[in-house]
């Protein structure tokens, strides 16, 4: 029996939001914890970064989400059309959160590393969810 369309767009907003909250979660804590061990502008970075991944999924998650809708509306058209803003969603992420990287590294002087460990906050919650989800058995 396979999944209705409806039950794949509940179970997916679901592991959306777990994402979400476990980057924010994960990052700030490991922000707190090196922040205490090594020093306040690590802890800023990271948080820093944490903040940055999850607004890259965020935008990301939204531009999907409008390619699927979009698609799904002009269902058995030959060329379906995209919205333009849709493209610049998925290409303005990368320009906004590099400008963001450079302004924070230049101005508020905080160390890239850190920044760059806060990013995989991300990386680090779709691992969480995922095992979570395998573990749970969860669909």
């Amino acid at each position: 029996m396979t999944p209705s369309p409806n039950n794949n767009d509940g179970a997916h907003r679901r592991f959306s939001k777990r994402v979400q909250w476990l980057t924010i979660v994960l990052g700030f804590a490991a922000a707190l914890a090196v922040g205490l061990r090594k020093s306040h502008g690590a802890g800023y970075g990271i948080a820093l970064g944490a903040v940055l991944a999850w607004l890259n999924y965020r935008w990301l998650d939204q531009g999907l989400s409008a390619f699927v809708t979009g698609s799904a509306a002009q269902e058995g058209r030959p060329k379906p059309q995209v919205p333009l803003s849709t493209y610049f969603k998925f290409g303005g992420r990368y320009l906004l959160i590099g400008l963001a990287l450079y302004g924070i590294v230049e101005f508020l002087a905080v160390p890239a590393l850190w920044l760059i460990v806060g990013l995989m906050a991300l990386g680090l919650a779709v691992t969480v969810e995922g095992l979570y989800e395998v573990i749970s058995g969860s669909r």
